[in-house]
């Protein structure tokens, strides 16, 4: 039973001068602690910390959407398990498995728990080393690719994170992957010396340096992402398999690889429909209005989103009418919008569209518009801007709440573009768009 007055939740102080009030729960009841605490009002903060038992570990990290960080990190995470990401090998699992800097999901922090191998961490960390080297882990990439650069999270590794980092980068055909010892991993494992021999059959320690031996900086929250761009000799090349270095061991939450994928095109008939827009077409996000809830990028990502995070969502538009009204088609009048260019992985005419509204049941646009341009598929933002002569491949369409919607008929054919805009009115989410159609090869 809940006393009046109590708060919902225990674990909480109220109060101020020294006189305090804490709820706390006790088997099935809550019960009231009065505390009287004297010294100054820092003395007084250090105590109350220690009573309530608050933790000393970095806070929740920032999304990406809320900080200041390189123009590479609005590309795809060619390593993310999303992608197809898979780590191969690894020196040292003894904290927590590698497989956990694949994951997409933000870094969590579980108060108090602890494993049989000890603290409970959401990332790859390997023991105290006791022993002569340094760790290191082999990824295969989703999607192999061209890298601009990495960002080495550390999120809640404060204590315990990786000092010094370094990548190395590699083109592998199946035979050279196969050398290495088949994958076991998981929590407390840490690779044999006959498992250590079968990978450096490899001589991964001799591939290409992307990114050279770099300072890491601890978990908090303002410093927990460690963006490093990779050497301007390497950005071009397309790489399979990546080798993340950690010197001498510690602990990383994420590592994720951006760039571009590259396909093989030259096994692309001009017959053939492919999703043009798609990450593993090559395709990427240049840029956005708003990615408030969700970073535009998911919109090409592989398959149906698995929820409204794998999607594109904006903020509720401050400039909406007090009071909605429609056309006659349906489709609210308003005059604000929030739009995303993509680049195509490869220039060619659009014949179909999809507009997968999956998940988003509340918060879904009205409508949506999808527009074309013709530049240099290298074109940034800026140039875009400014040259992009915009021609309107599917005109307003009114959209429903957790639907895919296909569009054929309704596609106008505006010849050859490089980029698409997908423009929602007023604003919402939407989970996948698909740009089918047939690649073009400049005569």
């Amino acid at each position: 039973m809940v006393p009046a007055g109590a708060p919902r939740t225990s674990n909480k102080l109220i109060g101020e001068g020294g006189n305090y009030t804490k709820w706390q729960l006790i088997g099935s009841c809550r019960c009231r602690l009065s505390l009287k605490v004297n010294g100054s009002v820092q003395a007084q903060q250090q105590l109350l910390s220690t009573i309530i038992g608050t933790s000393r570990m970095a806070q929740r990290p920032q999304i990406y959407s809320k900080l200041n960080y390189p123009k590479f990190a609005e590309l795809n995470n060619l390593a993310s398990e999303k992608l197809g990401g898979k780590v191969l090998f690894a020196t040292d699992d003894w904290f927590a498995a590698a497989e956990n800097l694949l994951k997409e999901d933000p870094p969590e922090w579980r108060e108090g728990e602890f494993t049989v191998y000890g603290k409970w961490m959401d990332g790859w960390e390997t023991r105290r080393k006791r022993k002569p080297g340094h760790d290191w882990c082999i990824i295969r990439l989703g999607m192999p690719g061209t890298i601009a650069g990495v960002d080495v999270d550390t999120s809640y590794f404060t204590g315990n994170y990786a000092p010094r980092v370094s990548v190395q980068a590699a083109t592998l055909a199946g035979p050279e992957e196969r050398q290495l010892p088949q994958r076991v991993g998981g929590m407390g494992c840490e690779a044999s010396e006959v498992e250590l021999t079968q990978a450096a059959k490899l001589n991964s320690q001799n591939w290409t340096t992307i990114i050279p031996i770099t300072e890491a900086k601890p978990g908090y929250h303002d410093t927990c992402h460690n963006f490093l761009q990779v050497t301007p000799a390497t950005s071009t090349t397309r790489y399979t398999h990546i080798r993340l270095n950690i010197f001498p061991d510690g602990g990383v939450a994420r590592f994720r690889v951006f760039g571009s994928a590259v396909p093989n095109w030259s096994s692309v008939s001009h017959s053939q429909m492919v999703d043009l827009a798609a990450a593993v077409s090559g395709g990427s996000c240049v840029g956005y209005s708003d990615a408030h809830y969700g970073h535009p990028r998911n919109l090409i990502s592989p398959g149906r989103g698995i929820n409204m995070g794998d999607g594109w969502e904006t903020a509720r538009r401050l400039d909406r009418p007090p009071v909605l009204i429609e056309d006659e088609r349906g489709v609210l009048k308003v005059s604000g919008y929030e739009w995303a260019i993509l680049r195509l992985g490869h220039t060619g005419t659009v014949h179909e569209l999809e507009i997968d509204t999956h998940h988003f049941k509340g918060n879904f646009p009205d409508s949506c518009r999808v527009d074309g341009c013709l530049l240099p598929l290298d074109s940034d933002l800026q140039y875009i801007k400014e040259k992009a002569v915009w021609k309107t491949i599917l005109p307003s369409q009114k959209l429903h709440s957790h639907t895919q919607h296909h569009f054929k008929q309704e596609v106008t054919a505006v010849g050859p573009v490089s980029h698409v805009r997908v423009v929602m009115a007023p604003d919402g989410g939407i989970s996948r768009v698909r740009v089918l159609g047939k690649i073009f090869n400049k005569l």
